[in-house]
């Protein structure tokens, strides 16, 4: 079980994208925590961010649940990357490391090509990959910085839903990962906060428009997690030294904590669950 002490962050930052494994301390993604029971037995998964932070503990607990998975990073990721396939490999599933940038939809839809053709097929899409800046003023954002953003975190969704409903049957389950963000915006994340109330939305229409073809889309709206979007650029370093303290439960999340949501997105069990948003933010009462 993840540790839920309390823990002060030191000042600390990398360049973008970040690397988990150079952070202070490191995450927690359920490596040495996260016990299977077969419940995505058989079953093929996609993940963007699949490297690190919550995309990283959803790939860990898909494939001890069963699942073959395929991630998506940027090049820049790869260190952490290759330990993720490794514990997929060493949990006996099949891995599959898919580099590339989001930001452009030809190679979101041969992503969706790839994983298909290397996984046999295409059982769970999730949306994770995000890209998160802290700016203090909207006069900050250049066009360029907010272009990046809205591609990374809505544009990508949409051509990569696009490309893998054709091969989604009934049972299918598409997850994107929106924010507390959506609901509370933080003041140096307009951006990032926009684009998560835009999944928010997407979510809930595609989840009807796939509801008669039995595909099931849901998101799940986390609130502090200790990833490294919040150390290259993604908050402050005085907002870093006191990141999650402000929730009731006064600590941010690991993202171990997450992977049981994910899983259970993604598998039978919530097989009359979609359109839904589920919330895990340290009791701040959103959804």
């Amino acid at each position: 079980m993840t540790s839920t002490s309390k823990i002060a962050f030191p000042k600390q930052s990398q360049p973008w994208p970040g690397l988990a494994s150079e952070m202070t301390p490191r995450p927690d993604h359920g490596e040495s925590s996260y016990v299977g029971h077969g419940r995505l037995t058989g079953r093929r998964a996609l993940i963007t961010g699949g490297d690190s932070g919550i995309g990283r503990a959803a790939a860990i607990a898909f494939a001890r649940e069963g699942a073959d998975v395929a991630i998506n990073y940027l090049p820049a990721e790869e260190p952490d990357a290759k330990e993720v396939i490794e514990l997929i490999r060493s949990a006996g599933r099949k891995a599959v490391a898919l580099p590339g940038d989001l930001r452009d939809e030809a190679f979101c839809e041969q992503l969706v090509a790839n994983a298909v053709t290397e996984l046999g097929g295409l059982d769970i899409l999730v949306n994770n990959a995000a890209r998160q800046q802290s700016h203090e003023s909207i006069l900050d954002i250049s066009t360029e910085q907010f272009d990046w953003t809205f591609k990374t975190n809505i544009y990508a969704p949409f051509w990569l839903c696009k490309a893998a409903v054709p091969h989604l049957a009934a049972g299918s389950s598409i997850i994107n990962t929106a924010s507390v963000n959506a609901y509370d915006p933080g003041e140096n994340l307009l951006d990032y906060a926009s684009t998560k109330g835009a999944i928010l939305i997407f979510t809930k229409g595609l989840a009807k428009q796939l509801a008669k073809q039995g595909i099931r889309v849901n998101a799940v709206a986390p609130g502090p997690f200790w990833t490294p979007l919040q150390v290259c650029g993604g908050q402050t370093q005085e907002k870093l030294q006191k990141f999650g303290t402000e929730t009731p439960m006064g600590r941010a999340g690991q993202p171990a904590e997450l992977a049981a949501v994910y899983v259970l997105l993604a598998s039978a069990e919530s097989s009359y669950a979609t359109g839904q948003v589920y919330g895990a933010s340290g009791g701040r009462g959103d959804p």
